[in-house]
């Protein structure tokens, strides 16, 4: 029988999730219980594989405010959503953020949600890991693709390699539990993969490798840096004793147990192994469309249903005409070489 302290909510199967009146479910009766919120588009970061070096963010009234942002939420949760991430950009640069995590925690106490998370690159965390935890948050993630200093300041073009690893040793004595998010690059970090999760290991840390995704225009080829996950595992089982886990999320991460530790380690692979059919998720925005697929460009405007004359009957709306159109799948896929289904936004845009 599994040890119930290592289950976390992430890993409960949607089967035995409450159900709500008016749950909402895609056309293919997938329920989705999970949303995944973006509050902005800036980062003080920008990672190569994320962004152009020069980006345009976003005009201040575009932008939701925090309390538009916790009426979405609110009208997901009265739908069945039970677990929240918050995503950015950046969520952490986002002024007075602390404001809608400790709205959203009370959601936790009052029952109306299973957990809030957020998704971070690590240089906020030294002075708001205590905040955040006491607002509610008990994981997060953090984006952190090397522990090398100059490798970093090439990937993330900021030399701020120091202040993450404080940070996430900050919200480890915060009482957060962190995962580690690194996106696998080719003649990047390809060689420093083991070393990563020897290091997750050693500091009681679960890590997650991404495969990149051709989201948005960049400064070169993504087929430059682009390194299959398939490629990378005999090099990791070279190091560790790595045993496939039955552990699912609803998410796109298959999970294994390392060695002898607590650590768990995911792979995410977009373009080696599609990973959709249990999706469990829908992303909005920062602006407030509600996109049902990160691979596809299909959305629905919630901010005019939003700022109409009955937010919550017309977002309930958007919400039942989204359901109608979220796809089996995204449409990634490498193809001689190059990858297919791009799509033209780019991750910071949509929400990460």
């Amino acid at each position: 029988m599994p040890d119930s302290s290592n289950i976390t909510s992430d890993m409960i199967p949607a089967s035995i999730e409450p159900q709500v009146k008016n749950q909402l479910r895609d056309q293919f009766g997938r329920t989705i219980s999970y949303l995944r919120l973006s509050v902005t588009d800036r980062c003080d970061l920008r990672c190569t594989y994320c962004m152009a070096e020069q980006m345009t963010f976003l005009p201040k009234k575009e932008v939701l405010s925090l309390e538009e942002l916790l009426t979405v939420s609110q009208a997901f949760i009265t739908r069945g959503v039970r677990r929240i991430r918050l995503t950015g950009g950046e969520p952490l640069v986002r002024k007075n953020i602390l404001w809608l995590i400790e709205k959203l925690g009370a959601e936790i106490a009052s029952g109306g949600l299973d957990e809030v998370t957020l998704t971070t690159n690590g240089t906020q965390l030294p002075h708001m890991a205590k905040d955040i935890y006491a607002a509610g948050v008990r994981r997060i993630n953090v984006s952190l693709d090397t522990l090398d200093a100059e490798l970093f300041s090439e990937i993330t073009r900021r030399n701020k390699l120091e202040t993450v690893l404080e940070g996430i040793m900050a919200a480890k004595a915060a009482g957060l539990k962190v995962k580690l998010n690194t996106v696998a690059m080719r003649h990047k970090n390809e060689d420093e993969l083991p070393a990563l999760l020897t290091w997750a290991i050693e500091n009681d840390l679960d890590i997650t490798f991404i495969e990149t995704m051709p989201l948005g225009d960049i400064s070169e080829a993504r087929e430059n840096t682009y390194l299959p996950l398939t490629a990378v595992l005999p090099k990791l089982e070279a190091k560790h004793k790595i045993i496939p886990s039955t552990a699912r999320t609803g998410g796109p991460a298959r999970y294994f147990t390392v060695d002898d530790s607590a650590s768990k380690l995911g792979l995410i692979t977009p373009l080696t192994n599609n990973f959709c059919d249990g999706c469990n998720r829908v992303r909005v925005t920062c602006t407030g469309r509600i996109y049902m697929c990160l691979g596809q460009d299909d959305h629905i405007d919630l901010r005019a249903a939003l700022r109409s004359g009955e937010p919550s009957t017309n977002l309930s709306g958007c919400l039942d005409k989204a359901m109608g159109l979220k796809p089996r799948g995204h449409d990634f896929a490498m193809s001689n070489g190059k990858m297919v289904g791009t799509v033209s936004r780019h991750m910071s845009q949509t929400g990460g």
